[in-house]
């Protein structure tokens, strides 16, 4: 997990790739950074999902509306990369511009490892999906955004998904619509984005069908139904998203530890619900680290 000098036996975008067309959709839960992304693994998850809600709020503690430049995005993405050994799926994204500016923040995610980036059709600055207000750029601008990222990447292995926000902006008509023209510009994956019933998820499954592989956004606390991983199976999708858990989980702990510190002035109430030293610093692969330092350093 995240091994220092780790391989996998097979590579990630491979890995990902198969996973994708197993059958059964891979459950990716958020990551907002690189220790959410190594517990994410050692729980047993195939995937990780760098978020770019959770990132925005882990690097500068601001909501998610376009406040990150790429080139932070893209160091983001390389530290998951760095902790853990399954595939990273990223947030990109509007890819910080016109085609031209895709081309270098595809090139750029390739470079930092992911396994797969998602493009979306939001005028710049974007906003997470599940807000109001947002605004989408021409279809055909943003099919040839793909076209760009198609003929960008290196690696034919990396995943690129192409996410449209057009439902909450135009209908669910027009956001099928553009799916379908971005699988045709070279989308490997498909991400509609925020429908707000089970009727509407239920019509982007029957009519993306066979387009390519679909991705579904279980927003914890968003605007898309909540509805159970076995419909979201039966209506054929291959991908799960959990974006923001792990990071409400997050604030959720630290308040309650902060409260606690707050009122006794200690955290003493509290330790028992936490991690020992020794667990975490275990966790954190504190272990193999001594035996590289035995192995490598020791004299």
């Amino acid at each position: 997990m995240g091994d220092l000098l780790g391989a996998a036996a097979t590579p990630p975008r491979r890995r990902l790739r198969e996973l994708l067309a197993a059958g059964d959709p891979l459950v990716a839960p958020g990551a907002y950074d690189a220790l959410s992304a190594r517990l994410i693994e050692q729980a047993g998850f195939g995937a990780v999902y760098m978020t770019g809600f959770g990132t925005t709020a882990s690097l500068i503690g601001r909501p998610d509306v376009g406040l990150l430049s790429g080139a932070e995005m893209t160091a983001h993405a390389a530290r998951l990369v760095s902790a853990v050994d399954v595939p990273v799926i990223a947030d990109a994204d509007t890819g910080y511009g016109n085609a031209l500016n895709v081309v270098r923040t595809v090139r750029s995610y390739e470079q930092a490892g992911v396994a797969a980036l998602h493009l979306e059709d939001q005028v710049m600055p974007k906003k997470c999906g599940h807000m109001s207000g947002k605004a989408v750029i021409g279809a055909e601008e943003m099919a040839g955004k793909i076209r760009a990222a198609a003929a960008a990447r290196r690696d034919p292995d990396l995943v690129l998904i192409a996410r449209t926000d057009a439902a909450a902006v135009h209908g669910l008509d027009d956001a099928i619509a553009r799916a379908k023209l971005y699988a045709s510009a070279g989308a490997d994956a498909l991400f509609v984005e925020a429908p707000t019933s089970e009727e509407g998820i239920e019509r982007i499954a029957a009519e993306l069908a066979g387009v390519a592989p679909l991705v579904f956004n279980w927003v914890e606390g968003g605007r898309t139904p909540a509805i159970s991983l076995r419909r979201i199976a039966e209506l054929g999708f291959s991908l799960v998203l959990f974006p923001i858990g792990t990071l409400l989980a997050a604030t959720a702990g630290i308040r309650s530890l902060l409260g606690a510190l707050g009122a006794d002035g200690t955290p003493a109430a509290v330790l028992g619900e936490l991690p020992t030293f020794g667990e975490f610093t275990d966790l954190m692969g504190l272990p193999e680290v001594l035996e590289l330092e035995q192995r490598f350093a020791g004299g």
